[in-house]
């Protein structure tokens, strides 16, 4: 029998009062494989730079999607990001295709990352709505979580999804990464280990009432 606890502030002006509510499901219920490395693109940072600028003149504003997903441990939510290299973390996802849109991006990028199901034409991950965007004025400052108006040419935008998990899933990562439940309070407000993207999380969910399902 499971049993659900909700978590959430009344608030009365929101002008349509409903809640929005996201269910998580306990990390015991998800269960972890590994499949071939993803071969790295950059030995270095000023590699991965040069890349982006190259990308950057040849095609333009490069546009990532990227994936919120959580799970319940201690009766806390937590985020599931990926460790790169045992040093920097990130969320599942990546830079969409010419002519791709968000959700299929999404979901091939969830599916290379997360899944023995490499395209994501077959899998059935879930997309919810966007909570959040970012936008990068060049590649070496950090991203803004708004459009700047004296930004014409803006190099990247980040989009952030939420992305609703079943009660159950295998999830099946590059032996070269790492899966990780980080607690969403150790995210707040921690950009130095973080980033500002990763650690502005908990502020884009306070809109949201956790209804943590326990085992």
């Amino acid at each position: 029998m499971e049993n659900g606890e909700t978590f959430h502030c009344n608030d009365s002006g929101d002008g349509g009062g409903r809640s929005d509510v996201v269910v998580i499901y306990p990390l015991s219920r998800y269960f972890f494989g590994s499949k071939d490395a993803i071969p790295d693109k950059d030995d270095c940072l000023a590699d991965r730079l040069q890349r982006m600028k190259a990308n950057y003149a040849a095609r333009g504003m490069r546009t990532c999607v990227h994936g919120i997903l959580l799970v319940e441990l201690f009766q806390h939510p937590h985020v599931l990001l990926l460790q790169v290299r045992n040093s920097f973390f990130k969320l599942p996802g990546g830079r969409l295709r010419s002519g791709e849109s968000d959700v299929e991006g999404l979901k091939r990028k969830l599916s290379r990352k997360l899944s023995s199901e490499e395209n994501g034409t077959n899998d059935d991950w879930q997309i919810d709505e966007r909570i959040g965007m970012w936008w990068r004025s060049d590649f070496e400052t950090l991203p803004f979580p708004y459009l700047p108006p004296n930004l014409r040419r803006p190099k990247e935008c980040t989009k952030l999804f939420l992305v609703k998990l079943p009660m159950t899933r295998h999830f099946i990562v590059p032996r070269n990464l790492k899966l990780l439940a980080v607690p969403l309070c150790q995210l707040h407000d921690n950009s130095e280990t973080y980033g500002p993207i990763i650690s502005g999380i908990p502020q884009l969910l306070s809109k949201f009432s956790f209804n943590i399902i326990q085992d």
